[in-house]
């Protein structure tokens, strides 16, 4: 079992680039090769940490595929934005309530994580699936495809309903 807490994230201001794609035609790399050439054009910057933002349809779990395509972005949080380098946006993560994951181990075992977390830790929980932004805080920690590397993975959650 992995550790984790329930916290409430507070709203948060991001910049970067996004990518539609699928986990059949899986970008990532792409994004982020170019998002990380220009990341320091980015000012107001309010750490190094690297966000990896997903942004699902409201019914991709129930009804999984690998090709379902979703919005994914490389992005940095920033305290505020005057002006947007070329080809990149802003965005916010609304605050919300999130289920905060500890990983360390490398990013190659991804899918035995979310497996884990979605599979056996979220359907015997108190929580549901939320309707927000997934991601991942990638910090000082993070190596990619490292055994050693660090990450936070967060997954919006809401208190199941009870029955009467």
């Amino acid at each position: 079992m992995m550790e984790y807490r329930i916290e409430t994230l507070p709203e948060t201001l991001l910049v970067g680039m996004c990518l539609r794609m699928s986990i059949a035609e899986n970008r990532t790399g792409q994004l982020w090769q170019r998002f990380m050439s220009r990341r320091k054009e980015i000012e107001h910057a309010k750490s190094n940490d690297r966000y990896s933002i997903q942004f699902y349809p409201l019914d991709y779990f129930r009804a999984f595929s690998p090709e379902l395509e979703f919005e994914k972005w490389a992005a940095i949080p920033v305290e505020s934005v005057d002006q947007l380098p070329e080809s990149m946006e802003k965005m916010i993560i609304p605050e919300g309530l999130y289920a905060r994951v500890f990983y360390k181990g490398s990013s190659a075992d991804g899918a035995r994580v979310f497996a884990w977390i979605f599979n056996e830790w979220l359907p015997k929980s108190a929580y549901d699936l939320d309707d927000r932004p997934h991601f991942e805080i990638l910090g000082a920690k993070y190596k990619n495809n490292d055994p050693d590397s660090e990450e936070e993975i967060w997954i919006p959650v809401k208190k199941k309903a009870v029955d009467r």
